[in-house]
Formats: C-alpha cells, structure tokens, sequence
C-alpha cells in the first residue's frame, strides 16, 4: 500500500484535471512531478519535526549522543543507522529531513551520514524489484555494496570530525519543550506542550521549505527527460571511462529507483554493461540537484563536497565491482 498515494491523486487532479495537461507530456509530467514531491517532501518535512520535538522533550536525546561518541560499539551504530536507511521508503530529497532530525538531536555527524547515503541507495525498489530485473545474485551484491557504502562514509565522515562544518542552527538544535520543561520541573497542560512542538517543529521547517519548492522545482523541469539513446550508446562501450560517464549523466536527474529500474533494464538489453548502468541508476536516485540544494542550506561546502565525494568514489567503485563480476 503507498501511503502517498492521496497526494499523487491531488497531483493528477491538478495537473490533469485541473490544469488539463495531458498524461505523458514533457509539461504535464513536470507539473505532476512538482506537486506530488513538494507535497510529500513538505509533508515529511513537518512530521518529522514534529515528532523529533516531541522526542527532545521525552527522551534524553543526550545520553544517546553519549553512548554512541563515548564508547566502542565497533561501528554497529552505523550498521542500524544503514540499515534504517533501507527500510525506510526515501527518495534523496526525502531522506533529508529525518537526517535534520538526527543532528538535531544530537546524533553523531558520521551515524547520520550513513543513513543519509543508504536511504536513497539501498530501499525498498532494490529489495523487492531487483530480484525479478537482474537476479538473485546482483541483489545480493547491490544491496551488501550499497550498505558498505553507506557505514564507511559514515565512518569516514565522523573521523575527520567534520560537525565544524555543519550550520550551527541545525546542529544540537534546543527544544524550547526541554527548556520550558527544564524550567517550570512540573508537568505541562497538553494544550501548552502541542503549542511548544509545533513552534518547534515549524522553526526548522521554515528554514528549509523554500528551497524544497526551488530544489523539487529544478528537478521537475527535468524530471521524465531520461536520454536513452544518448545513454545507451556512450556507455554500451567496454571502457574504464563508462562508469564514470554513467555517473555524471545520471548525477542531475532525479528520480526514484521504482521510476529509472525499468529503464536500467532497457539499457542493459541494449547492451549497456550491468555496472555502468546500474551507476547510472544509483547517480540518479542517490545524487540530484534538489537534493544538493537542501543540503546546502544545512551543510557548508567542505561537508557538502565530501558528502557528494564519498557517494560517487563508492558509485563508481560498485560499477567496476559489477562490470567486473557480472
């Protein structure tokens, strides 16, 4: 059941209805596109917020960010957050605002990254959808390639202790629940405590919205426009470079992974090796330009470059793996 699917009814009713666009047309596809991502992205925007404020004020958020910096668990807290990563439905643009509430909250930098680079990596389209597409064995390697990926970022990330680079706003954000609570040490009316966690979770959302609208907003004018041809034949050739290639044309699309599998399927059919198109893919659904917005407006550069830095190196490094075992 796609718990989203009022919103893409709302979508097809505007751009359809409404509007009058026709169903795949290059404008009515756009307009679908950008109401349904802005709804669904706004929509887990504010929940997660919300509920990120209702947990700073019932759960001491501290000792977790303790248990997690001050003792070794042999990097088992990056393997759960990965792992959270893959059950959770995200596209990249999606993913973000649990990951805001994850530094909010004061969770290690490098945990958080791990879930950031496997939410849209490794979800639900390459555990039911791959088997069918490429095989057993492709699912097996894509999705134990994709959570490496994901836990060694998050480990390289955390070991260069790069929180310096994050906004300061967004990072160990203060609830204004906990102080209030930290002050008053009596319980709250609950009409007073849904009054704090909405203020608290429409602080951060009001920092972000506008470039969820310009980010979703982008990659709706180029949403649907996937070159096939174009694709197939630069990168059905048997050289090093494909892999790469693949990356950086599928790199400012944005897409799902449920949307581009289909097309992943052409293009091998055509005789696009597995690796370069499955690159290409993962370019697409893990790296975009809404998404590198929204980013931006949380990261600083040097944090945002190794972020994108860290996913393409593993991208491109599961091509090779795949062009060279399949």
């Amino acid at each position: 059941m796609d718990i989203f699917a009022p919103l893409q009814f709302v979508a097809d009713t505007v751009s359809f209805g409404w509007v009058g666009l026709q169903p795949g047309s290059y404008f009515g596809e756009s307009l679908n596109f950008f109401i349904y991502d802005v709804l669904k992205i706004g929509l887990l925007l504010v929940v997660i917020n919300y509920v990120m404020a209702i947990t700073r004020y019932y759960f001491p958020m501290e000792k977790v960010r303790d248990i997690l910096t001050k003792r070794r668990w042999f990097g088992i807290e990056f393997l759960l957050a990965a792992l959270l990563g893959v059950i959770t439905p995200f596209c990249s643009c999606s993913s973000i605002p649990l990951f805001m509430g994850f530094l909010s909250a004061g969770i290690p930098l490098g945990v958080t990254f791990a879930f950031l680079i496997s939410s849209p990596l490794v979800n639900e389209a390459s555990l039911y959808l791959f088997p069918a597409v490429f095989g057993m064995e492709a699912t097996l390697l894509y999705n134990l390639m994709g959570v490496g990926i994901a836990i060694g970022g998050g480990m390289l990330v955390q070991k260069l202790n790069m929180e310096r680079f994050v906004r300061p706003e967004f990072l160990q954000f203060k609830s204004s629940a906990s102080v209030s609570a930290a002050n008053t040490r009596q319980r709250m009316p609950l009409s007073e405590l849904l009054r704090l966690w909405t203020t608290d979770a429409l602080i951060i959302t009001k920092r972000v919205i506008w470039y969820v609208v310009l980010g979703v907003g982008i990659g709706a004018l180029i949403h649907g426009f996937v070159p096939e041809r174009v694709v197939a034949e630069y990168l059905s050739a048997q050289s090093w470079w494909t892999v790469p290639a693949a990356v950086l044309l599928g790199a400012p699309l944005y897409a799902n992974s449920v949307g581009v599998i289909p097309i992943i399927e052409v293009l091998v059919g055509k005789g696009v090796p597995m690796g370069s198109a499955l690159a290409f893919m993962t370019a697409t659904v893990t790296l975009s330009i809404p998404e590198g917005l929204l980013l931006s407006k949380i990261l600083q550069k040097q944090l945002l470059f190794a972020f994108f830095g860290i996913t393409i190196i593993g991208i491109i490094g599961m091509g090779y793996v795949f062009n060279w075992v399949l």
